[in-house]
């Protein structure tokens, strides 16, 4: 895999990645983790929001009167 940056990309990696006395492969390889796990995290409580609208959506529509 070829990873292209924009001149500036490149330039913030390198000093976040001086910053952190790390590669800038492994500062990107954090980022990566980091947005993948935060968008699981994201699908799960849409998903939990979701079957919770779901359950009590009686309940809601109550309280909205």
């Amino acid at each position: 895999m070829t990873l292209r940056l924009t001149d500036d990309e490149q330039t913030a990696l390198r000093e976040r990645a001086a910053a952190e006395g790390a590669s800038m492969q492994e500062v990107a390889r954090r980022a990566i983790r980091d947005y993948v796990a935060r968008s699981e995290h994201r699908d799960r409580v849409g998903a939990a929001a979701t079957r919770i609208l779901d359950v009590h959506a009686d309940a809601i529509e109550r309280l909205g009167r």
